[in-house]
């Protein structure tokens, strides 16, 4: 009787461990977000997602209410630890000194409450304040956009401690007219040096590179290399083409090159974009840009590839998987596709590929910290 005692004592110490990826064991999800606090900090995984969308141009994609509490949910289950958030300059201020936080207020809420870690993208031009009049120029002055990025990071100080200048600044789809980002530069030190005045425990990413390798030297080239504390980069390959996986690994370890040849050796690498679609088979969908649109299962088998291939990587800490849900009719080709989630929050093959991923490294990563802390 006693052997079976120990046995059953046993397997219960044992198995939060072996089914943590149940949602790092679901009664901790559901009631524990301090323990999932702690988990998720040093989690490689996250996601890009819009949570901010709640506008006609994106089909009102998320309100503050059900739609916005299932995503968070579906994330948690699938083991996400990071967000990529947009605070979109436009949203918070959209007169030039009258500020609106609710939106902004509820998603860090929402997401905070599930253990869920926030990277915030500040950006893009107000349109009161742009050089141009639109959302993709710089602003006609930088104190402008100081003054916003330092009411968001005062705001979100204590919830909020990782935060990224503008997207892909190098692309003129998002950043006009390209100067090689000598203009850019000179925004991410002067944002840089105020957000630490702030909050001097804040990190700042530069906004993630798009252009390659050629555009990480002009990062250097233009004196930026102590006004960002983690190199942030974005890339994607089709799963479709022979070689793809390849490519990807090799990426950031040229990127780490570069990093070491301008002495920024000790800095940590995220890549907050990489993905493809997953169209269901049998949907006639436009080509994405990179080509054939692969399929929901092929999107799952590229997943899986994506994370194992680039853990192994020791410079790379984190993956932002774009993105978690679907899109309606927004980009209306395979990009609308993209999501782990379809858009009405079913699940695709890539969401399960997911949570497998984060199983694996959760349960690696528990074990690890045992050995190492054994008290705990």
């Amino acid at each position: 009787m006693n052997k079976i005692i120990c046995f059953i004592i046993l397997s219960l110490l044992i198995s939060p461990a072996i089914y943590a990826g149940e949602s790092l064991s679901k009664s901790n999800m559901e009631t524990d977000p301090v323990i999932l606090d702690k988990e998720n900090l040093n989690s490689p995984f996250g996601v890009l997602e819009f949570l901010h969308w709640n506008h006609s141009w994106n089909n009102y994609k998320y309100s503050c209410g059900l739609d916005l509490e299932k995503a968070a949910s579906l994330m948690q289950e699938a083991g996400v630890g990071w967000v990529r958030v947009d605070f979109l300059w436009q949203d918070i201020e959209p007169q030039e000194g009258n500020f609106d936080f609710v939106k902004y207020d509820c998603i860090v809420q929402v997401l905070r409450s599930k253990g869920i870690h926030i990277l915030g993208i500040l950006h893009y031009s107000a349109d009161w304040a742009s050089s141009c009049g639109e959302w993709n120029c710089p602003p006609k002055d930088n104190k402008l956009f100081i003054n916003y990025t330092n009411k968001v990071i005062q705001r979100y100080k204590d919830q909020v401690k990782y935060w990224e200048l503008w997207n892909e600044p190098d692309s003129s789809t998002y950043w006009k007219e390209q100067d090689g980002l000598k203009s850019y530069c000179v925004l991410l030190k002067e944002v840089y040096a105020a957000a630490k005045q702030i909050d001097p425990e804040c990190k700042i990413l530069n906004g993630g590179i798009a252009n390659g390798m050629s555009s990480i030297n002009k990062l250097y080239d233009n004196g930026a290399k102590d006004y960002f504390d983690i190199l942030n980069i974005h890339f994607f390959e089709n799963p479709l083409n022979p070689g793809s996986i390849k490519a990807v690994e090799s990426y950031p370890k040229l990127a780490y090159k570069i990093m070491r040849r301008n002495g920024d050796g000790d800095k940590k690498i995220w890549i907050t974009e990489i993905g493809c679609p997953g169209v269901k088979r049998g949907l006639k969908v436009g080509r994405w840009w990179m080509g054939k649109n692969p399929t929901e299962g092929q999107q799952a088998r590229w997943l899986k590839d994506v994370y194992t291939q680039l853990l192994k990587d020791p410079q790379v800490e984190k993956i932002f998987w774009a993105f978690f849900r679907d899109t309606k009719n927004h980009w209306n080709n395979g990009v609308d596709y993209f999501g782990m989630v379809r858009w009405g929050f079913s699940r695709k093959p890539s969401f399960y590929a997911y949570q497998e991923c984060f199983r694996k490294w959760f349960l690696e990563h528990r074990k690890k910290n045992v050995i190492i802390n054994p008290g705990r």
